[in-house]
C-alpha cells in the first residue's frame, strides 16, 4: 500500500512531511493505550504531489499567487477558484486509485467515512490551519471517497487557506496535502476539548464544549453548546447552551440538521462522571504530545473517541525559569502602563531603563516577577494598595492567590522586586509640603528644567557618533529616571491623587453628591495631553477653511513628500506651518509611545489624519475650544454650588475652607500625571533619532538590509554590531517570526510559572441583567453608538459615538473630543483613559473584560459611567 497510502498503524513522528500534521497526530494516538481512535488511513502527499506536479496551468497559476499580499482579495479569491476548478477537473493516477480501492476493501467499501486535509504545514507548534481546508462526512462507496479526496485535495486552495498562508509566510508550493479518510462515529453527542483555556492562556483550567449529534454544528459556530470547565479532575464551571439544532448523517450521504424538541434543548450534554471521563482522555493526550492540546471528540454508546488533535498555538508562552522547582509569579507592567501590545527588544532595552523593578521578557512584554513581594506581609500590603489604582482587575487577581494558602505556602522568601512604587520616602515628603503650599509655580519651573535638559541633550548627541552615541544614552538614564521618578512631580502626582479621593469621600458623606471630584477636574489649565488635543483640534480648523487640502489628506497620501505635495495647494503653506507647529511639540507622540520602536508623529505624521478628519466632520469651527471653556465654567459652577451649601452646614464656613482648598490642590496637580511620560518620550525620540542615524550607516554598509531591523535588537547588542560591523542577520529572521506571532497573543495580568492564571473579578454591585460589569471611572450616563476601535488609524467617529477599544494612551486624546464615553478593556481609576473621561466630563468603564469582542461595532449601547457597567441594547 506504499507509497501512497499509509494506514495509521504505519504512521510514526518520521512520516510528518508525508501524512501532515493531522495524519501524524492520529496515528501516534491510535497506539496509545486507553485512547480510542477510528479506524483510517492517509493519502500520503506522495500522491498529492504526483496528482498536481505535471499540469502547466497549475503551475502558473500558483505562481500568480506568491505575488500576492493578503489584502489583494479579489485577486485571491479569483485566481483561488480557477485552481480549485483544474484540481477537480483532473484525473486521479490508476496507481492511486487502485491502492486506495484496495484498502477500502480491508476497512469495508461500503462502511461511511470522514474525509478530511491534513497539511504539511498544519498543526505545528506556532501555526494551527484548524478550519483552513475542507472536510467531509458521511461519504460512502470508492468512487464517492476519490471524488472527495480531490474535493479535499482542491480545499487547499480555498480564499481563506491561501490568505492564512500569505499573513503566515508559508509557500504555496511548499505546503502539501495529505487526505486523512477516517470511519465515521455516528455520535450522539461530539465537542472540543481544550485541555488549557485558550481564551486565558490557564493551564490548569480544562475547557469543554459540547454539543448533540455530529461535531460540525458546534465547530461551524451554529448551536450555543454546553461549556464544562475542570481544574484538577474536579468539575468547577458548567455553562448549558440552548441547543435548538442538531447535525446528523443523511441516508443519502452527507448531512442534515435536525431541530432538537424544546424539552431536551437546556438538556446537559454530558452528565458529570463523563465530563470527569473525558478531562482524564484529554489530559492524558496532552501527557503524550508534552502540550497543551485541542482536541475533537465524540461520544456514542459510552465511549469516547479521538478524532482529531493539535497543539493549542496561542497560548501566551511561559517563562523560562532555571534551578527553581516553586512556582513564580508574573505581574503585567503592560496592562498598568496602558501597552500590552507586544514590544520589540529595543523597545524593551528602554522599558527596562526607565522601570524601577526588575523585568522578566515573555511573550513580547514586559512583566515583573512578584513572587517575593508576595510571599512578604510588607510586600503584599504595597502590592495590593498600588495595583487597585492601576489596574484593579489586577489587585483581584492577587487578592484571590493570597486568599490560596496552600499556594502561599509554597512560595519562595527572598529580597523583594517591587519596592515602593511611587509612594518613595522623598515623595511622601514632597507631598507633604506640595499639599501646604500648594503653589503651581513648583511644577511650571519643573517642566522648564525638563524641557531645557531636553534641548540640550539634543544639542550634544547631534555631535557624537558610533560608541559615543551608546555612552551617552547610558550614562542618560540617570537624568530619565529623574524625570519618571522625580519626587516633586511625584509629590504633586500623589497629592492630586489623595486629595481626589478624599474629596469624593467629604462631599458625598455631606451633601449626598456622588463622585463630585469628576465635575470639578473638567478643562484643567495644566494637562499636556489635553492640550495636545485641542491643539490638534486647531490645526483640524485650518483644514476646514481649505476645500482643496481637505480634498488632499482625505485621499491617502504619503508620508515621503506629505507637506511638499500640501504647500503646491491652496491654503497649503498655513496648514503646513500649523502641522509643523504641532509636531514640533507633539511629534514625539504616537500609539504604544513606550515602545521607541513605534512611528512617531513626526516621522509619520499621516497618522493624523483619521483624527483630523473625524474632528471636521464631528466639530463645528472652534467647538473644541468652547466646550473647553464651559467644562471649565461647569468646574466653577460646582465648585461656587459646593461651597455655598456647605457654607448653610452646622460649622460650614470651616467646612467650606478646607473643601475649598481641596479643590484648589486637585485642579492645580491632577494633570500633572501626564507630564513624566511626556518628557520621557520627549528623552526618547532624541535617542531614536542619534540611534536610526546609526542604522541608516549599518544599512549603507550591507550589515542590516534596512535601518528598521535594529528594532529586533538589544541596545547592548546594537552597541556591539556599530562597535564590531559584525551581525548574525538570522537573528533578525527569527525576531521578526517571534514578534509577528506574539503580536496574535493576549497576554494575562498575572500568572504562575506553572501556567495558572488566578481568576479576577470585582464587585458588580446592583448591575442590570445582561449588563456588562466593569470599574466605573467617570461619572454619567449616555446612549449611543458603539465604535470598536482597535488602532487610532481605524477610528471613523461620529457625533454621539462611544467609544470601544482594547486600551488609550496620550495619542489618542484628539478622540476624545469627538466621542460621547469611553469603555475600554483595560485600566484602572489613574490610567489615561479614566483622567481624560473625566476632564471632558465623559461617562467612561474600564476594566471591561474582553469588550471589543463582546460588543459588536454598530450596536446601540448605555455606559453607566457612576456604577460602572455597559448594556446592549
Amino acid at each position: 500500500m506504499k507509497p501512497y497510502i499509509l494506514t495509521f498503524n504505519e504512521i510514526d513522528k518520521t512520516k510528518l512531511m508525508i501524512v501532515g500534521g493531522k495524519g501524524l497526530n492520529l496515528g501516534q494516538l491510535s497506539k496509545v493505550d486507553g485512547i480510542s481512535v477510528p479506524d483510517g488511513f492517509c493519502i500520503t502527499t506522495k500522491a498529492y504531489k504526483k496528482f498536481i506536479d505535471n499540469n502547466a496551468d497549475l503551475k502558473v497559476l500558483i505562481d500568480k499567487l506568491r505575488e500576492l499580499k493578503s489584502d489583494d482579495r479579489d485577486k485571491i479569491s479569483k485566481i483561488s477558484k480557477k485552481i480549485r476548478l483544474v484540481i477537480e477537473n483532473l484525473r486521479m493516477g490508476v496507481d492511486i486509485e487502485n491502492e486506495i480501492t484496495r484498502v477500502l476493501l480491508i476497512y469495508g467499501s461500503n462502511e461511511a467515512y470522514a474525509i478530511r486535509s491534513s497539511a504539511t504545514a498544519e498543526d505545528l507548534p506556532h501555526a494551527s490551519f484548524a478550519g483552513q481546508q475542507d472536510t467531509y462526512l458521511n461519504i460512502r462507496g470508492k468512487d464517492e471517497v476519490i471524488q472527495h479526496i480531490i474535493k479535499c485535495w482542491a480545499s487547499l486552495f480555498t480564499d481563506r487557506a491561501v490568505t492564512y498562508r500569505i499573513q503566515n509566510g508559508f509557500d504555496h508550493r511548499k505546503v502539501l496535502l495529505s487526505v486523512v479518510v477516517q470511519k465515521m462515529i455516528m455520535s450522539e453527542a461530539s465537542g472540543i476539548m481544550f485541555t488549557a483555556d485558550p481564551m486565558t492562556s490557564d493551564r490548569k483550567t480544562l475547557t469543554i464544549d459540547a454539543g448533540f449529534g455530529l461535531g460540525e454544528a458546534l465547530v461551524s459556530g451554529l448551536v450555543n453548546p454546553d461549556i464544562y470547565k475542570v481544574v484538577n479532575g474536579k468539575i468547577t464551571k458548567k455553562n448549558i447552551g440552548t441547543k435548538e439544532i442538531e447535525i446528523r448523517t443523511d441516508q443519502s450521504g452527507g448531512t442534515k440538521e435536525i431541530r432538537i424538541e424544546n424539552g431536551r434543548q437546556q438538556e446537559q450534554v454530558l452528565e458529570d462522571d463523563k465530563i470527569q471521563k473525558l478531562a482524564a482522555i484529554g489530559k492524558k493526550i496532552e501527557s503524550y504530545f508534552g502540550s497543551p492540546q485541542d482536541i475533537e471528540w465524540c461520544l456514542v454508546d459510552n465511549e469516547f473517541y479521538i478524532v482529531q488533535s493539535r497543539s493549542i498555538t496561542t497560548l501566551f508562552p511561559l517563562p523560562k525559569v532555571i534551578g527553581s522547582k516553586k512556582p513564580r509569579v508574573y505581574m503585567s507592567i503592560g496592562h498598568t502602563q496602558m501597552m500590552t501590545d507586544a514590544i520589540k527588544p529595543l523597545g524593551m532595552s528602554f522599558f527596562e531603563m526607565i522601570s524601577e523593578v526588575s523585568m522578566e521578557k515573555i511573550g513580547g512584554r514586559v512583566y515583573t516577577d512578584i513572587t517575593h513581594d508576595l510571599a512578604s506581609t510588607i510586600g503584599r500590603s504595597r502590592l495590593v494598595m498600588a495595583s487597585g489604582k492601576q489596574d484593579p482587575l489586577i489587585q483581584s487577581a492577587i487578592k484571590n492567590l493570597i486568599e490560596d494558602k496552600n499556594f502561599m505556602a509554597s512560595l519562595p522568601k527572598g529580597k523583594r522586586n517591587v519596592q515602593g512604587g511611587i509612594f518613595t520616602l522623598a515623595s511622601i515628603i514632597e507631598t507633604i509640603k506640595i499639599s501646604r503650599k500648594n503653589a503651581p509655580s513648583i511644577i511650571k519651573k519643573l517642566t522648564n528644567e525638563f524641557e531645557k535638559e531636553v534641548m540640550d541633550m539634543e544639542q550634544q548627541l547631534s555631535k557624537l557618533s558610533g560608541d559615543q552615541v551608546f555612552e551617552f544614552i547610558v550614562k542618560d538614564r540617570e537624568k530619565l529616571l529623574k524625570v519618571a521618578y522625580n519626587p516633586k512631580m511625584l509629590g504633586a502626582i500623589i497629592a492630586a491623587i489623595l486629595v481626589n479621593d478624599s474629596l469624593n469621600k467629604k462631599v458625598e458623606k455631606l451633601l449626598g453628591d456622588k463622585n463630585a471630584a469628576d465635575t470639578l477636574t473638567k478643562s484643567l489649565d495644566h494637562n499636556v495631553t489635553t492640550e495636545m488635543g485641542l491643539a490638534l483640534c486647531d490645526v483640524a480648523d485650518i483644514i476646514r477653511k481649505h476645500p482643496k487640502i481637505l480634498q488632499y489628506i482625505s485621499q491617502n497620501p504619503g508620508d515621503e513628500k506629505f507637506f511638499e505635495d500640501m504647500e503646491r495647494l491652496t491654503g497649503g503653506k498655513e496648514t503646513s506651518e500649523a502641522f509643523r507647529l504641532f509636531l514640533n511639540k507633539y511629534g514625539m507622540r504616537c500609539p504604544g509611545e513606550i515602545d521607541i520602536t513605534r512611528e512617531r508623529f513626526e516621522e509619520k505624521p499621516t497618522q493624523l489624519i483619521p483624527m483630523l478628519l473625524n474632528n471636521i466632520s464631528v466639530l463645528k469651527p472652534g467647538e473644541h475650544r468652547i466646550k473647553f471653556q464651559a467644562g471649565r465654567q461647569e468646574a466653577k459652577d460646582k465648585e461656587e454650588e459646593i461651597i455655598l451649601r456647605l457654607k448653610n452646614l452646622p460649622g460650614g464656613s470651616k467646612k467650606a475652607k478646607k473643601i475649598g482648598k481641596s479643590i484648589s490642590l486637585l485642579r492645580n496637580f491632577i494633570g500633572c500625571r501626564e507630564d513624566p511620560k511626556y518628557y520621557i518620550v520627549r528623552r526618547y525620540q532624541v535617542y531614536k533619532k542619534a540611534l536610526m542615524e546609526e542604522a541608516r550607516k549599518l544599512a549603507e554598509k550591507g550589515i542590516i538590509k534596512n535601518a528598521e531591523d535594529i528594532f529586533y535588537l538589544y541596545l547592548d547588542e546594537l552597541r556591539d554590531v556599530v562597535r564590531t560591523n559584525k551581525l548574525d542577520y538570522s537573528i533578525i529572521v527569527e525576531r521578526k517570526e517571534n514578534y509577528a506571532r506574539y503580536e496574535k497573543l493576549t497576554p494575562p495580568r498575572v500568572f504562575t510559572s506553572e501556567g495558572f492564571v488566578p481568576p479576577y473579578s470585582f464587585s458588580t454591585g446592583n448591575i442590570p441583567k445582561g449588563a456588562i460589569s466593569g470599574i466605573p471611572v467617570s461619572t454619567g450616563i449616555v446612549e449611543g453608538r458603539a465604535r470598536v476601535v482597535l488602532s487610532v488609524g481605524e477610528a471613523k467617529l461620529e457625533d454621539g459615538d462611544i467609544l470601544v477599544t482594547q486600551f488609550t494612551d496620550p495619542s489618542w486624546t484628539p478622540l476624545f473630543v469627538t466621542i460621547k464615553g469611553l469603555v475600554t478593556e483595560v485600566g484602572g481609576f489613574t490610567t489615561h483613559g479614566a483622567v481624560i473621561t473625566r476632564e471632558y466630563g465623559l461617562p467612561g468603564v474600564v476594566g471591561v473584560e474582553n469588550a471589543t469582542k463582546l460588543i459588536k461595532d454598530g450596536q446601540r449601547i448605555r455606559v453607566n459611567g457612576t456604577e460602572g457597567y455597559v448594556e446592549i441594547l
